[in-house]
């Protein structure tokens, strides 16, 4: 019964002499704190009981009890722990410690998962306009392009003349010969040949030939050669005591070398070509357009 006593903590002989003690030693303390002059000298005073109270505790705690053996010789330097049933009483919890100093800084964690992109923001106002930089440096020459499609023939810069213009001088007695017009009115570049009445090509192209044939006294009828083939006819009949007018032209290409003149056709019968002083019959020719090579 005595054991269990123990146990519990009120009928232990320690415990027993610590009341004792507290129950003496307070009545003295209180009396003493409340004659102080201050509050702060009353705290003090309790904080020595305080103290007082556990030096007394751990000086009972290390005595002997009454059922152990007093003669056991102590090791010095050994701890002795309390016999087993005794009962320990937990001392009065001490003041809180000052706050420590601050620690050094933690390394740096490791670098965390690259996280999702995020949506298109929106778009910003249109900048200024820069300045103009700097010329670069010329590149290389590149290769010749692709020559281009062959032009249309342009004009040539030299001017092609060949022209004639003669009249009749005398009245023509002679038929199916070339009429030899003997009265020059422009013949500059000598294509036609007075001497055989026939027109000679320098410069092949497209000619026009034309004719005036006054007629007088008889019947006409004339004929345009060229290359010794009539290309043109024209016939006047003469009017009794009247002189008349004949006449005829035509667009001719001529290459090199062809020549034209006029001639009576047929009979002499029809020999009515006729010029004096004041009629005259002509032959004109000259050239419209020279072939391009």
């Amino acid at each position: 019964m005595r054991k269990a006593s123990c146990e519990v903590g009120l009928a232990c002989p320690i415990s027993r002499r610590l009341l004792r003690l507290g129950h003496l030693l307070l009545p003295s303390i209180l009396t003493s704190a409340s004659g102080s002059d201050s509050i702060l000298e009353g705290q003090v005073w309790i904080l020595g009981l305080r103290m007082l109270l556990l030096q007394a505790v751990l000086l009972l705690l290390a005595l002997p009890s009454h059922g152990q053996d007093t003669t056991t010789q102590e090791e010095p330097g050994v701890l002795l722990l309390p016999p087993k049933g005794a009962c320990v009483i937990a001392g009065i919890p001490g003041l809180p410690g000052h706050n420590g100093i601050p620690g050094r800084d933690g390394r740096d964690g490791v670098p965390g998962q690259k996280g999702e992109k995020g949506d298109t923001g929106l778009l910003g106002p249109k900048g200024d306009s820069g300045e103009i930089g700097v010329s670069g440096v010329e590149g290389p020459r590149g290769f010749p392009g692709i020559p281009g499609r062959k032009g249309e023939p342009g004009e040539s810069a030299y001017v092609y003349r060949s022209a004639f213009s003669v009249g009749l001088e005398a009245r023509v007695t002679v038929p199916n010969v070339p009429i030899r017009f003997t009265k020059i009115f422009y013949n500059q570049q000598s294509h036609y040949d007075d001497t055989t009445g026939k027109f000679h090509c320098n410069i092949p192209g497209l000619y026009y030939f034309s004719y005036h044939i006054t007629v007088y006294m008889k019947d006409v009828k004339v004929s345009l050669f060229k290359k010794d083939k009539a290309v043109l006819f024209t016939y006047d009949q003469y009017q009794e005591k009247n002189v008349d007018q004949a006449s005829g032209s035509v667009l001719l290409h001529l290459e090199m070398g062809d020549q034209v003149w006029l001639q009576v056709y047929e009979s002499g019968e029809q020999m009515g070509l006729y010029a004096d002083n004041v009629n005259d019959s002509t032959f004109t020719g000259f050239l419209l357009y020279h072939d391009i090579e």
